[in-house]
């Protein structure tokens, strides 16, 4: 009975056997070359899942001839990072260990302060790895201490030749013969969102999953791949870089005016059952980058995010749809939120100056003894209903906020105006 993983089994010991990450282990490449050379120091290693981050460790580890120590940071303490620094100090002339701290994000500031006693006398190597961000959520006296070194996803191309060595491994280790085409061996790694391990144990599914012939051989099929991988190539953790990636891409794509784009980032939220990030992000949207070019898309969109909160899904995509497409297409403009960014930069870097008097609240008893409100113009009572005369304070008189945007909406706007202006 196999009780571990596929990936687990079949994890390469060789440089040459990790697939992807040729950025960093190809040739004459930072980390290539530090492990070749045998100086590696700290280091965190931060990208998804199922990119090599582990195996990579274990490599080095390997290449230098140190033993490697594994904790994982959800459940592990400063106790057992104690326990092992006593185990070296007790091996006496050893080369010293590597710690592999995987997650190390979930070590509190205080865990994470600790570890500096332990990594920077040299004995004892940190490999922390992250799936989040490391400048967010690693101590910075680790940071600078560590080279950080990012982990991408594997692409299909190159996990192809993972998931063809996995099938020789498993064909060996059931001493039988699997026969898998290459359109398969294909769908499942673009299937499996850059996780090569997610692509190992989908694979091992499909396997398992498919009959033998008469002679005991396994051939899997399209079909038996498809069911395997269904829901394997989304990558996405609402708290994480992923949830804030894809939803960057979203509004860019929707403010770069490109409707394929950002119906496909749509689909990722969607696929992954995101309605409150993708209501959210799209009434932003329709205010910052389509703003007063078209200032109906936020009553539109306002409309297409309540019907889908009615219909939730599947039925919600369609709505989200319409609203996406029509960002997309829409005019843009930024003046709304240039003019009050602008406006709360200055209230934020010195004082603003007070209310001029003519324009406080003058409703209550002795106002006038105040001063308040005396010289006040109401505008209704003059032609065009505008009439000049000064609305900011004293200290800000004569700044300019708002710049109308170069659309036919603002322009049309901004002369009216010009012309009620110059009467």
């Amino acid at each position: 009975m196999r009780s571990s993983p596929l990936a687990d089994r079949m994890r390469p010991t060789a440089l040459s056997d990790v697939v992807g990450q040729r950025h960093l282990l190809a040739p004459e490449k930072i980390l290539y070359n530090m492990i070749q050379n045998h100086t590696v120091s700290n280091m965190i290693f931060y990208g998804p899942s199922g990119t090599g981050k582990t195996t990579v460790a274990n490599i080095i580890a390997k290449s230098i001839g140190r033993q490697l120590y594994k904790l994982n940071a959800t459940t592990a303490g400063v106790s057992d990072i104690k326990e092992i620094f006593k185990e070296l100090d007790g091996l006496g002339g050893t080369l010293g260990g590597i710690l592999y701290l995987d997650e190390i994000q979930n070590f509190n500031k205080k865990q994470q302060q600790s570890l500096l006693e332990y990594i920077e006398n040299g004995k004892l190597i940190l490999i922390a790895s992250t799936t989040e961000n490391p400048y967010f959520y690693i101590y910075n006296a680790i940071l600078s201490r560590s080279n950080v070194f990012e982990f991408m996803p594997i692409l299909p191309d190159d996990m192809i030749p993972a998931l063809q060595r996995a099938c020789r491994f498993l064909a060996e280790e059931m001493s039988v013969s699997v026969n898998i085409g290459d359109d398969v061996i294909y769908h499942i790694a673009a299937s499996s969102g850059g996780d090569v391990r997610k692509a190992l144990n989908a694979l091992e599914l499909a396997v398992n999953a498919s009959s033998p012939n008469a002679s005991g051989d396994i051939a899997v099929s399209m079909q038996t791949a498809a069911e395997a991988t269904r829901n394997r190539n989304l990558r996405y953790d609402r708290q994480g870089d992923d949830h804030y990636d894809i939803l960057s891409a979203f509004q860019k794509s929707i403010r770069g005016s490109d409707p394929d784009a950002a119906v496909h980032y749509l689909a990722r939220l969607v696929e992954a059952g995101d309605l409150q990030s993708i209501i959210r992000r799209l009434l932003v949207i329709a205010a910052e980058d389509i703003g007063l070019a078209y200032p109906q898309a936020i009553a539109i969109v306002k409309a297409c995010t309540d019907a889908a909160l009615q219909l939730g899904f599947p039925e919600a995509r369609i709505p989200l749809a319409e609203a996406v497409l029509l960002l997309a297409n829409a005019p843009k403009s930024n003046s709304a939120v240039c003019a009050i960014d602008a406006a709360l930069s200055d209230i934020r870097n010195g004082d603003p100056g007070a209310v001029p008097d003519h324009l406080k609240d003058a409703h209550y008893g002795g106002a006038a003894k105040l001063g308040r409100g005396l010289t006040y113009l109401y505008p209704h009572s003059y032609e065009n209903h505008y009439v000049q005369q000064t609305y900011l304070p004293e200290a800000l008189e004569g700044r300019c906020y708002y710049t109308p945007g170069p659309n036919k909406n603002e322009q049309a706007s901004a002369q009216y105006w010009q012309n009620i202006k110059k009467k």
